[in-house]
């Protein structure tokens, strides 16, 4: 009997504790993103997030975005990517183009681990725009308008983010529904 109810009390335990986990964290792509895992453990549960998962990969960067870090990643949905020109992630994902296909996604990767109210505090303290150099030499325009963040890429595309500080046990994810670009 002591033993059923050591059981019972430790299967609450850890249902109360994985609860609390997945509740200090939104939910991307239908899966939960802990907190104790690093960018691209959580990023492959995602379902919205498979094409940058697939990007990561013939990039080469997995090792990075599972290395200490710290990073923060604006994280572009299938949707995002979906909406560049027909052919786009084609070509970008074949291994002749791997240069290219670093460049976009390094410009979507800061070298910090910047929470939302931190980079609205910029933009504030920067008169109404922030400029983000990202890991790719890319600099985005951040603005804030109505409680939401813009970033706008260096060929005048503008990417909203949607879920922002998606914490990582090396950075933050804000997922976006564009796909930023740098300058051609």
């Amino acid at each position: 009997m002591k033993r059923a109810l050591r059981t019972i009390a430790l299967a609450t335990a850890v249902s109360t504790i994985a609860f609390a986990v997945q509740a200090a964290n939104p939910i991307v792509g239908g899966a939960p993103m802990f907190p104790t895992r690093n960018i691209i453990d959580n990023a492959v549960n995602s379902k919205d997030h498979t094409t940058l998962v697939a990007a990561v990969k013939a990039g080469g960067l997995v090792g990075t975005l599972e290395g200490k870090g710290p990073f923060t990643v604006f994280a572009p949905t299938n949707e995002a990517f979906a909406a560049l020109p027909k052919g786009t992630v084609e070509t970008l994902l074949k291994p002749e183009n791997k240069a290219a296909l670093v460049k976009v996604l390094t410009c979507h990767m800061v070298a910090a681990d910047t929470m939302a109210t931190a980079v609205a505090k910029m933009i504030k303290d920067d008169g109404g725009e922030h400029d983000i150099k990202t890991v790719g030499g890319c600099v985005l325009k951040a603005k804030e308008s109505m409680g939401k963040i813009t970033l706008t890429d260096e060929m005048g595309g503008t990417a909203r983010v949607t879920i922002a500080d998606v914490k990582q046990s090396n950075g933050v994810i804000h997922v976006v529904d564009k796909v930023l670009l740098p300058k051609t």
